[in-house]
């Protein structure tokens, strides 16, 4: 299973959200390039960026910042946050994006989204899916659509998506443990590589979700709160 770190950037800083709640943010680093060079010193490979500004924006706001970790850095970028025109997915593969999250778009505008997942290929454009009490939530988690979680997923494998985030916004930042059984769930339903999110503590989680069948796993606030360490994770890739 890939071990995937979570970086959110907010007004051009490394911070942490409970539940994606904006009033909760809190800041861990001023400068998100000495983070992510950190994550690829420690030994970790895959980092998942998240510009918060552009997911509130409603366009990609934080692309310099993009720009600077490829640069300087080798890791393997997953780039979500504010993706909403042909021009935010373009500015993001040309700022050093390996891969793009999209989310909102796909429940919005899914005409848009399957185009981009013709042109650049199910393995560069990953699902966002993001839920709410099984219900897919969009914009930034501020607003909560009426489609379960499981027939998005179905739907969209369907239509070639090979790659999804799946982050119980429940979970998020809370560190109370993954939803193991609805990843198993979506597993029995759909063979979607599926990328958990959302409330991982430990490295016992890690395991659990690796023996449950996740193609990946990605953790932040547990990181950023010492409760797992750059080092372990690194032990387990």
């Amino acid at each position: 299973m890939r071990i995937i770190v979570a970086l959110d950037i907010l007004e051009g800083k490394c911070v942490r959200l409970t539940r994606g709640n904006f009033s909760t943010g809190k800041v861990y680093n001023e400068n998100p390039l000495d983070v992510a060079m950190e994550i690829e010193e420690k030994g970790l490979k895959y980092l998942h960026l998240v510009d918060l500004d552009g997911a509130k924006n409603k366009r990609i706001i934080n692309y310099r910042i993009l720009e600077k970790i490829a640069l300087k850095t080798s890791l393997v970028i997953d780039f979500g946050g504010g993706i909403r025109s042909d021009k935010d997915i373009r500015t993001a593969f040309d700022s050093g994006a390996n891969q793009v999250t999209a989310g909102s778009i796909a429940v919005t505008d899914p005409a848009l989204f399957l185009e981009w997942l013709a042109k650049y290929g199910n393995d560069k454009i990953i699902l966002g899916a993001d839920f709410i009490d099984r219900k897919i939530a969009t914009h930034g988690w501020t607003q909560e659509s009426d489609e379960d979680i499981i027939t998005f997923l179905s739907e969209y494998y369907g239509k070639g998506v090979r790659y999804a985030v799946c982050t119980d916004v429940d979970k998020d930042g809370m560190m109370s443990g993954p939803s193991f059984e609805l990843y198993k769930e979506i597993l029995a339903s759909v063979e979607i590589n599926l990328i958990a999110s959302g409330g991982i503590t430990s490295t016992v989680d890690l395991e659990k979700l690796s023996d449950i069948g996740c193609e990946g796993a990605i953790i932040g606030k547990a990181i950023y709160e010492g409760k797992i360490k750059l080092k372990e994770l690194r032990d387990l890739c």
